[in-house]
């Protein structure tokens, strides 16, 4: 292990996030905040970041280096990144602090805060912009603004992107990641024109197209965007919440003019198909069960929102649908545990995992049927290698394991079950709200300090799916050999 040059990245990587805390600093200033809690994180991150990226180190550096850099990373900035919440004095421990910034790097949208409109703006705007890094990978934009490590970049990106496959979409990885932070930006830009052009004030637009097109959820209201009463702008935001829930290699293509060969993605189309059927039926649901809305457009409305938020794994709100039938509730769990497609923003098992799932199941039964017959599976039309499948049902095993382990450190708690199971399942898959007590209209406050870092380092795995943070309790992965 070449721990030099991973301490290396990582002081760089901490660098980037001083950087970027210059934004919600301005913002503090602007609103005649004490830019105090900004000023004392960005020494320290200067401090901490300039000596380890000072480190002289060879540029021996594979897969193993990248998984454990990725790892030790996610870690650190979630770390340093939650002492603006503790400088401020909103937050009583260090640990809400923690769980809060790990909840917003990691997109998940999951906070302690009872009550976040008394909040100053510039910690409110940190909290939103935690989303937005996030979102892409703060090692994307570290790679983007610092590529250093040439073609060894890929072991980086491999690592902290989700989805089964990452591929570069260019020959050099920098610049892979400048393509994709200029889809992201420019989609962001977008939504800001769109949420403005809807008379939400210039503010909220930015900080939620941020949780938007982080797919996180954090909101700027108690009652999340139902808080606005703006139908307007509750379809922009539904809009923009299933864009950025599509793998963004699809966006390339579209650019390149492979328009046709876009739209032919298996994963696209199932995203779809799930997405079309789940509004479908929590609409005839609310409506025939009556009493939930009073004309059938409301009823559509709030049933493509709440999917889109739940499936892409953003988080926001626009109903309490913790008070919907039980068939919409159980629908909607389904849909945390499928989540938006690979190569996107969002979270969960992701739509191509459980498409693959599907058609392992299929080839099992064909061979039953058929024992002679040889049979493949395939995505897009290529025939996925048995590695790749193996992977694949080695992650759900994993997925499902570790549900189960901090599913049962959390009952020591002794809350429901129902609160329990999905506040295990929504942070482990970025989504944010659950049901019961952690539902769209409650938070996680209540949750003891182990249970509440046991559901951070949740967060993390599930951002980064797992590998990266199980690599840093590999006994093997700490020798030097």
């Amino acid at each position: 292990m070449n721990f030099k040059l991973v301490f290396r990245i990582t002081g760089r990587t901490l660098l980037v996030e001083a950087v970027c805390m210059l934004l919600p600093l301005l913002v503090a200033l602007l609103y005649h905040e004490s830019p105090m809690p900004f000023v004392m994180t960005i020494a320290i991150l200067l401090v901490v970041g300039g000596i380890l990226s000072a480190l002289p180190a060879s540029n021996h550096f594979f897969a193993r280096e990248g998984f454990f850099a990725v790892g030790l990373i996610w870690l650190l900035i979630s770390a340093f990144g939650a002492l603006p919440f503790w400088f401020s004095g909103y937050f009583p421990t260090y640990v809400d602090c923690l769980f809060e910034a790990a909840s917003g790097f990691t997109t998940t949208g999951a906070s302690i805060l009872p009550v976040v409109e008394n909040l100053p703006k510039g910690i409110l705007f940190w909290r939103s912009f935690t989303h937005w890094l996030g979102g892409m990978g703060v090692l994307i934009l570290t790679i983007a603004l610092m590529p250093s490590l040439g073609s060894r970049t890929l072991h980086l990106m491999k690592a902290e992107s989700p989805g089964p496959v990452v591929s570069k979409l260019v020959p050099k990885t920098s610049q892979s990641s400048k393509i994709l932070y200029g889809i992201y930006c420019g989609l962001t830009a977008i939504q800001i024109i769109c949420l403005k052009l809807t008379g939400m004030e210039l503010y909220d637009c930015i900080v939620n197209s941020f949780a938007t097109a982080g797919t996180g959820g954090f909101a700027v209201r108690n009652t999340s965007i139902g808080a606005y009463g703006n139908p307007a702008a509750e379809v922009v935001i539904t809009v923009f919440m299933l864009l950025f829930s599509v793998n963004f290699a699809l966006y390339f293509l579209i650019l390149c003019g492979k328009i046709r060969q876009a739209f032919r993605s298996d994963e696209f189309r199932f995203f779809l198909c799930v997405v079309g059927a789940s509004i479908l039926l929590i609409t005839c649901n609310l409506w025939f069960t009556g009493g939930y809305f009073t004309n059938l457009w409301d009823t559509i409305r709030a049933a493509a929102f709440q999917v889109a938020t739940i499936i892409s794994t953003t988080g926001f709100s626009s109903v309490d649908f913790d008070l919907w039938p039980e068939f919409s509730r159980f629908l909607l769990v389904i849909l945390m545990f499928i989540g938006a497609c690979a190569g996107s923003t969002g979270g969960a098992l992701k739509c191509s995992r459980v498409l693959v799932l599907f058609k392992c199941i299929r080839r099992e039964i064909n061979q039953v049927i058929h024992p002679r017959s040889v049979n493949v599976v395939k995505l897009d039309g290529k025939v996925l290698p048995e590695d790749t499948l193996r992977s694949i049902l080695i992650f759900f095993a994993a997925y499902i394991f570790i549900v189960l382990t901090a599913g049962l450190v959390l009952a020591l708690d002794n809350f429901s079950f129902g609160t329990t199971l999905t506040a295990v399942v929504s942070c482990i898959g970025n989504i944010g709200p659950g049901l019961e007590m952690v539902g769209p209209m409650g938070n996680y406050s209540a949750f003891s300090l182990l249970s509440k870092l046991v559901l951070t380092l949740c967060m993390i795995v599930g951002r980064l799916e797992l590998l990266p943070i199980l690599v840093l309790f590999s006994k093997r992965a700490w020798s030097r050999s």
